[in-house]
């Protein structure tokens, strides 16, 4: 990663690079840490104490085997943990020097943290970033230990775990910290990690930590005052509410039980005048579960716990366990459904029922708490909200919701139920939240700070021109993209006038039926007419489920096979029309791109994925296989690949298709063959598109020409099909799958091995094809296929019968 400084002395641009990093602290956080950064290919030593007896790198190098073994991966490709160095503070600091940035992770303990500073200080370079992962300590506090000379290069980055998937790093500076430094740790944070960046005051737990755990403190105040399950709070306060599954509860326990406490131990320590102060304690339940040992998912006993197939959850008025599984109430479930947020409220705070003012309860003391503390802990309320989405996982912020339900309503439910004692404290609302003015706290010219009662605008650091679509929150300025050059139901393509066209999926889950391909060629005709290249860039995730089964539904009801057979062909067509057009395309992937999805995208001349793009052809989770060319794709990559023995070059493509291997992120894709090594793999998704158009332009500037049209490549044969059919025998004699499984593999295995040919026999693309189509008629005209299909329609999930 290059970023470029100025030196204010001398007005000239210099280099940031860098090109290693250091972790001190192989537990969870540091060891996570490393790993996101050798994802992004940046060199990293990973520190530890060293080990008693044995291998004195003995405790990085266990930490590194570990997160071979973690679910969900921290690592994206599976030789990126190679590139991690275990080392120990005896005998490595002199590999200090050598490091552009230094990340200190050991446990929260000022006393243990400032030692380690001292020890490793004199090692650092000269120009060596210092960045402390503490979740909540004072920055300042950590920065009085350190010398004036490295203490402007010394700040706060808050990495929120796992560190792979969450999108939220906090930048905290100290008093003496230096703007430009502060700057290229961004830019590296954003572009090569893939990081959203919000820069936050020296307060206790800064900005998420504070607000997401009051909320979560307050849901369990109100929880025991209105006397509301934990298994029926977690039915209510997750996806109901735009929140993640885990909701509330399930959170802690994923998190940590001890993490949790300890984070809430923070508060109370360190917030001795907070009008909440009160709230700050760990509850008697919570203390009893942490003194056992249940700390929740790591220790596979919590709040929950799982007794073979039964779930239960732990019910602290009888101190015990008892059965989980109640849910809300139907009718206040039905008041959640209301898109009218205000209404919503309205309703939740008029019921009677006690689930219902739980939850107001529970949105009021939030609103009450962001209102009163907004001017110590954030920069603006932009930051609140982006820190709560991207490190809480909530859909929408807790200002953009009190915003969108009518902030002079809400503000005055809020200041009724303070002053009669139902809120969690007493502490008025400021003045600035009941203006009879004030609409909300966003707008089109930026964000509410009333520390300055001013509207702070969004960053205008060089790295954010590359994000074309950042970021928004409600209420900010939001214009549709680009200039529409053409539209129809299925897709928008549009330009923002680099000689590069846009297309956009309009489809539910940007699946791909009729008007999705009507458009990308209505695209690929105007493209080429008219423009340099094509990007297909969806607006937000997925890139595509895969073709639309739904619109097959009327023609597979009458059995109108011949025009479902005629959509097949069309998509066949324009998979190849992607691969031959005059123009270069570009697929920018993000999230799902799954089947049909994957089949576009195979034939781009490009991807640009991001990483978490999750790829596969997953089609015989329908009982069908790819129609759309993805089977002939891969029986052309494997001919090309091949020397001398086309069967073996096939066989992990086969395996692919018919276990439906999903790739779990984009470098993952390019090691199971579904995008090519020459293919860009960008870490920040908000970056895609740009890097997309980038790479089209590219291609048109140095004089691009389509491919040469493949004229004939050789196949496998009817010998190739015998040998994987005879290793299927094998799998269905061992029920490791049905015959059901069997019959749809075999054909598989007869399509990429180009059908009843013998082998080494020369076929053309449109002959796979041709194959490939068959296949999938003769698939969806088998009865348990069509079961198959009906369960995926009505349940969303797969049958395997």
């Amino acid at each position: 990663m290059i970023v470029f400084s100025i030196n204010e002395e001398t007005m000239s641009q210099t280099k940031f690079i860098v090109r290693k990093v250091a972790v001190l602290g192989a537990g969870v956080m540091g060891a996570q840490i490393a790993a996101h950064l050798v994802n992004a290919k940046v060199p990293t030593v990973l520190f530890d104490l060293p080990a008693k007896e044995g291998d004195k790198n003995g405790i990085a190098k266990k930490a590194i085997e570990a997160l071979k073994k973690q679910k969900p991966s921290p690592l994206a490709s599976r030789d990126a943990v190679n590139h991690i160095q275990p080392a120990n503070y005896d005998d490595h600091l002199h590999l200090l020097k050598d490091c552009d940035l230094v990340i200190e992770a050991i446990a929260e303990r000022m006393d243990w943290k400032t030692d380690l500073y001292k020890k490793v200080a004199p090692h650092l370079g000269e120009h060596t970033i210092f960045a402390t992962n503490t979740s909540g300590l004072s920055i300042n506090a950590l920065a009085d230990s350190l010398s004036g000379e490295l203490k402007p290069r010394f700040c706060g980055v808050h990495f929120f775990n796992p560190p792979r998937y969450m999108h939220l790093v906090e930048i905290i500076p100290c008093k003496g910290s230096d703007a430009a430094i502060l700057d290229n740790l961004e830019r590296f944070l954003v572009t090569t990690l893939g990081k959203g960046v919000v820069r936050a005051k020296d307060t206790p737990n800064f900005v998420a930590n504070r607000i997401g755990v009051y909320s979560m403190l307050a849901t369990i105040a109100n929880a025991e005052k209105f006397g509301i399950r934990f298994d029926v709070v977690d039915d209510l306060t997750g996806p109901r509410l735009g929140r993640p599954k885990s909701a509330t509860f399930r959170t802690a326990d994923v998190v940590g039980l001890d993490t949790f406490a300890h984070v809430v131990k923070t508060m109370q320590d360190t917030l001795p005048e907070d009008p909440w102060h009160s709230l700050y304690k760990s509850p008697e339940w919570l203390q009893k579960l942490i003194a056992a040992g249940a700390l929740g998912a790591k220790t596979k006993v919590g709040i929950y716990k799982k007794e073979g197939k039964q779930m239960f959850v732990l019910d602290p008025a009888k101190g015990d366990y008892v059965g989980a599984g109640e849910k809300g109430d139907d009718g206040v479930k039905e008041i959640l459904k209301n898109p009218d947020i205000g209404a919503r409220f309205k309703a939740l705070r008029e019921s009677s029922h006690p689930q219902a003012q739980f939850l107001w309860a529970c949105f009021r003391d939030v609103f009450h708490y962001i209102g009163v503390h907004l001017a110590d802990i954030a920069n603006s309320a932009r930051d609140v909200d982006f820190a709560i989405r991207w490190g809480f996982g909530w859909t929408t912020g807790p200002f953009e919701t009190w915003q969108a339900a009518g902030w002079q309503q809400v503000a005055k439910w809020v200041d009724e139920d303070i002053k009669a004692g139902k809120a969690l404290s007493s502490a008025p609302l400021p003045a600035w939240v009941l203006e009879a003015d004030r609409g909300g706290v966003h707008f089109a010219e930026g964000s509410y700070n009333p520390a300055g009662n001013a509207l702070e605008g969004r960053s205008s650091l060089d790295v954010y021109a590359r994000q074309l679509a950042p970021a928004k929150v409600l209420g900010e300025k939001t214009v549709e993209l680009g200039e529409t050059v053409y539209e129809n139901e299925g897709v928008r393509a549009f330009t923002t006038g680099d000689d590069v066209l846009v297309v956009s999926f309009k489809s539910k889950a940007h699946a791909i039926g009729p008007a999705v391909l009507d458009g990308l060629n209505a695209a690929l005709d105007i493209a080429e007419d008219r423009f340099k290249g094509l990007v297909i860039w969806q607006t937000e995730e997925p890139f595509s489920v895969g073709a639309d089964l739904q619109s097959m539904l009327p023609a597979f009801m009458t059995g109108d096979w011949e025009a479902i057979e005629a959509m097949i062909r069309r998509f066949q067509q324009t998979s190849l029309r992607m691969r031959y057009s005059q123009v270069p395309t570009v697929a920018a992937t993000q999230g799902y791109v799954f089947g049909g999805g994957c089949e576009i995208a195979l034939h781009c001349d490009r991807v640009v994925g991001a990483l978490e793009s999750y790829v596969g052809l997953v089609e015989v989770g329908v009982g069908l296989l790819p129609g759309g060319g993805g089977c002939k794709e891969f029986a052309l990559r494997a001919s090309q690949e091949a020397r001398g023995d086309i069967l073996a070059a096939l066989k992990d493509y086969f395996m692919n298709i018919a276990t439906a291997k999903v790739a779990t992120s984009a470098l993952e894709a390019q090691e199971l063959g579904f995008f090519k090594k020459s293919d860009m793999v960008v870490f920040n998704a908000y970056e895609l598109l740009y890097v997309a158009k980038q790479q089209a332009l590219a291609m048109a500037e140095s004089g691009y020409r389509p491919p040469m049209k493949v004229k004939s490549f050789p196949v496998a044969g009817r010998a190739g099909a015998a040998s994987i059919k005879g290793q299927l025998v094998n799998m269905l004699e061992g029920n490791f799958i049905s015959k059901h499984d069997f019959f749809i593999a075999s054909q598989i295995a007869d399509v990429m091995t180009g059908g009843d040919v013998e082998a080494g026999t020369e076929v053309n693309e449109q002959w796979i094809l041709d194959l490939e189509r068959k296949a999938f008629m003769t698939l969806l005209q088998n009865a348990k296929t069509q079961d198959r299909i009906a369960n995926m329609l009505t349940t969303g999930k797969p049958l395997r019968n």
